[in-house]
């Protein structure tokens, strides 16, 4: 069974230290490693369950007092590993879906619930950079699909407290998806 852990840190050179420590403990993927807005330092790995518990751990113990967050998501979506980061050809027509949150791990968790919410493909899962520390998640299908996908991923965010707007839009023009690439 495969799992994503996230650490954040509120210290981007311990952060950078805790990256090292992590991929030391355990034969884990790295998929993201690097600052975000405000100043925190994101880190995502990817593997079996116990090599990213193994992972986390380490990393947490390097951060201490540094540590923000520290999660892991067993079972997580392929698509998921897939978005982070990339932009994915979207397929003709449908509905696009955008998914807004105050955190990379609030995203993350909804864009796994969203993809596994309907049959819908995961464009983009934007990480905290550049945005003033906001994430957010792109998806495409068709409409009821997509309506689905985001009212389960909003439903997650808004648990944890960190969702902040979304919105579903039936046949975007062209020009639309473009921008998203």
């Amino acid at each position: 069974m495969e799992s994503l852990g996230i650490l954040e840190s509120n210290s981007i050179a311990k952060g950078i230290e805790a990256a090292d420590a992590a991929l030391k403990a355990a034969e884990v993927s790295l998929l993201y490693a690097r600052p975000v807005c405000p100043g925190k330092y994101s880190i995502l790995l990817y593997g079996d369950v116990a090599a990213v518990d193994a992972s986390l751990a380490a990393g947490s113990a390097v951060l201490d007092n540094h540590l923000v967050d520290s999660v892991s998501i067993p079972r997580i979506h392929p698509q998921v590993i897939h978005a982070i980061g990339l932009s994915v050809e979207p397929p003709p027509l449908g509905a696009v879906g955008v998914m807004e949150f105050f955190s990379v791990t609030a995203a993350v968790y909804a864009a796994d619930a969203a993809v596994k919410a309907a049959d819908v493909m995961l464009m983009d899962v934007r990480l905290g950079m550049g945005i003033g520390g906001k994430s957010f998640v792109i998806l495409s299908g068709d409409v009821a699909a997509v309506s689905q996908s985001v009212s389960s991923g909003m439903r997650i965010g808004a648990e944890k407290g960190l969702a902040l707007q979304s919105v579903v839009i039936p046949r975007p023009r062209p020009e639309i998806f473009e921008s998203l690439l």
